[in-house]
């Protein structure tokens, strides 16, 4: 890992996954459950959060910190590219202090959601 590596995912939500993820959330809001005027049902801002800690999962990064900012709603059937960059690592004796930033754009290019962290990733000890 160095500063300035980019991990990308993406992900087709599904009507299926916004129903599970209100059954497990418990945030079963109209618009979560009901179709808009053009057939679509919104997912949940911390469902389309989950790219970006999929991606820390993948490193075992520890948050201590998680900042969000969304900036247009994703809609099943909705393709999103998350790209999560390494903007500091900081050796300490047990664990990697690393701050991240991302960006998540929807399959017409638009930036739905923003964000940054700052957590921990366990180093292996010899």
């Amino acid at each position: 890992m160095q500063v300035g590596d980019v991990i990308s995912w993406q992900r087709t939500f599904t009507e299926a996954d916004i129903r599970l993820f209100a059954k497990l959330s418990g945030d079963e809001g109209e618009h979560h459950q009901v179709a808009d005027e053009q057939g679509r049902l919104m997912a949940h801002g911390l469902l389309t959060a989950t790219l970006p800690t999929k991606i820390g999962g993948d490193l075992n990064f520890i948050a201590r910190e998680l900042t969000f900012e969304f900036l247009r709603p994703v809609f099943a059937g909705d393709t999103i590219v998350c790209e999560v960059e390494l903007v500091e690592l900081e050796p300490a004796e047990q664990f990697m202090h690393v701050v991240s930033k991302w960006v998540c754009r929807n399959q017409l290019g638009k930036e739905v959601m923003t964000g940054q962290a700052r957590g921990v990733i366990r180093r292996k000890l010899d």
